[in-house]
């Protein structure tokens, strides 16, 4: 079928959605609901059968929704109703929740239901739960949806309130009042869950250190510490530890309540107020923190079972900054002076990276120098994985993977994904970036140079199952998270425990040798790096003024041309 997708923005779900409908051969093209004129001349263009909103903010126009089937993506379930769904499930301690497909009439979320799915709920931030939970039950339910739809015949079910069988019910969007945390009586699960309900947007609005910002990012932490109910007591790295009546809980962002402020690290923002707080590091190397029996928060850790290592790095958003560069490529180094052999880079759990950083460079004295330092810090990075050469290494993605960190997993030996997940491996989209990360040494020798080519053309998401038959990646390992991880150290032992092991590193060695000796890496790098500067120092501000609207999140003023078919010159309807 012909399917316009209808959003605000082309967010993580669209993404997964896009990449989900395509493999199943519908013809898609995607309009950014900025007017509704907009939206009524992508319909006039593209003649959908179908119009799909897997993300919206406001209303579908009468115009659009009268005269074709639109489908609207609720993360709530059914019966719910109101713009605060996940919020309001998460902070009042829902213990299932759901996803509704139901199609656009003139009463918001209020329309017929034409598929619905269920799934526990997870103690985890609302990005996260959105980003899987809720990705995984809109898949099923669109899915389903869709399919009825291109049969025929199906009924979608009316929603009658008064029915006991209906939990959903109409909830108000959420207010900062309804997330105020009160520390003299609030307990960490209650705070945390407030943070969590509010994470990515809008934040809790609370003042820090006697700064007011907006919290994201909280982690609870296990071990009993002194000092009074909403004191901020420690810090570690990005973090800082604030006490409540019972405990304690880290937060690991927070964005200033002023006119274009981000959101930034904690300790950056808090700065100097932090003076004189004692810091808390973790136990365990000086480069690497061993995995502690309780919770607490720590940005990279380590496990080791055998000869297999596991190194873990989650990183808020998949961003990586210089420090953070800096202190994983200090922390791989360390795991190469192990006695294993398998390296295993898990990530985070909802990204495995995004690349550089591009909140704390635009928070930087100097934007071009920050991105010179961040882009020079992931290319040494990228190169040590490259070069490492008496361990196999396998990149293990069990969450989305985008720009340079798509080719930070290519450098290693085995990318392993789980089915699900989205990857971006490409740059363009942002104000051109030529990109680095060795990718014009690892992606051609994968797919060949015409493909790599089509790749950072296309710009467009591509799902794990795709990035395998592309060549991308080795394998799309099937299961839920959990069965996931097990699968990849089950992998990663018989990779250890292999007999043709010192054959496979020989192998790997012969390859880096021939290779550098018809091209050298740091070829590739300065020739990447060039490209680069151009765009941090040149006269062109393409990739300063996206990264500006990126990070301050500016609204679409258009829909990007790779997304909009219908847009493309010369474009007609299929006969």
């Amino acid at each position: 079928m012909r399917i316009l997708l209808l959003c605000h923005a082309f967010n993580s779900l669209c993404q997964r959605l896009y990449c989900e409908l395509a493999v199943r051969g519908h013809e898609l093209s995607v309009e950014l609901d900025i007017a509704d004129q907009v939206s009524e001349e992508a319909v006039e263009l593209f003649r959908p059968e179908l119009v799909l909103a897997p993300y919206l903010k406001r209303a579908i126009p009468p115009s659009i929704w009268r005269r074709h089937v639109c489908l609207v993506v609720h993360p709530g379930i059914v019966g719910d109703r109101g713009p605060s769904a996940l919020d309001w499930a998460i902070q009042q301690g829902e213990r299932e929740w759901g996803v509704t497909v139901l199609q656009a009439t003139g009463e918001l979320d209020g329309g017929p239901v034409w598929a619905s799915e269920t799934f526990p709920m997870r103690q985890a931030s609302k990005s996260s739960l959105y980003r899987h939970e809720v990705a995984e039950a809109a898949t099923r339910a669109v899915l389903d949806a869709v399919e009825r739809f291109g049969r025929g015949g199906f009924v979608p079910s009316p929603v009658d309130p008064a029915d006991p069988r209906v939990r959903g019910r109409e909830r108000p969007a959420m207010r900062q009042a309804d997330r105020a945390i009160d520390w003299q009586r609030d307990t960490t699960a209650t705070t945390v869950a407030r943070i969590n309900a509010a994470d990515g947007s809008p934040g809790v609005v609370d003042e820090v250190c006697g700064e007011l910002c907006r919290l994201h990012d909280a982690w609870p932490e296990d071990r009993p510490h002194s000092g009074a109910p909403g004191e901020v007591i420690a810090w570690r790295e990005t973090a800082v530890l604030r006490r409540t009546i019972d405990g304690a809980l880290w937060i690991g962002h927070l964005k200033r309540e002023a006119p274009g402020a981000i959101k930034l690290p904690a300790t950056v923002v808090l700065g100097a107020r932090l003076a004189g707080l004692p810091e808390m590091p973790l136990g365990g190397s000086p480069e690497v923190c061993l995995a502690p029996a309780g919770r607490t928060w720590q940005d990279i850790r380590y496990e080791e079972a055998g000869r297999v290592a596991f190194l873990h790095f989650e990183f808020y958003n998949g961003a990586m900054s210089t420090r953070q560069c800096q202190r994983l490529l200090a922390a791989f180094e360390w795991v190469r002076r192990r006695p294993v052999s398998v390296i295993v880079l898990l990530g985070g759990r909802d990204f495995w990276s995004n690349g550089i950083d591009l909140a704390s460079i635009e928070a930087a004295e100097s934007p071009p120098d920050e991105s010179w330092a961040n882009i020079n810090a992931i290319d040494d990075l990228a190169e040590a994985i490259i070069r490492c050469q008496d361990q196999l290494t396998v990149a293990a993605l069990q969450g989305n993977c985008a720009a340079g960190g798509c080719f930070l997993a290519r450098a290693s030996d085995f990318v392993w994904a789980r089915p699900g997940i989205v990857l971006n491996p490409h740059y363009r989209n942002m104000g051109n970036l030529f990109g680095s990360e060795y990718w014009t040494y690892l992606l051609p020798a994968r797919v060949g140079a015409e493909a790599a080519a089509g790749l950072m053309r296309e710009r467009l998401p591509i799902s794990a199952g795709d990035a395998v038959d592309r060549g991308l990646i080795d394998a799309c390992l099937a299961g839920s998270r959990e069965a996931f991880r097990v699968d990849v150290a089950r992998r990663a032992a018989e990779l250890a425990g292999s007999p043709d092991l010192a054959g496979r590193l020989e192998a790997k060695r012969a390859r880096l040798l021939a290779d550098e000796q018809q091209k050298p890496l740091a070829s590739y790098r300065a020739a990447e790096l060039a490209e680069m500067a151009r765009s941090f120092y040149g006269f062109d501000p393409s990739y300063h003024v996206a990264r500006f609207h990126f990070v301050h999140k500016t609204p679409h003023s258009w829909t990007p041309r790779h997304l909009a078919k219908h847009r493309e010159l010369g474009w007609t309807l299929p006969r």
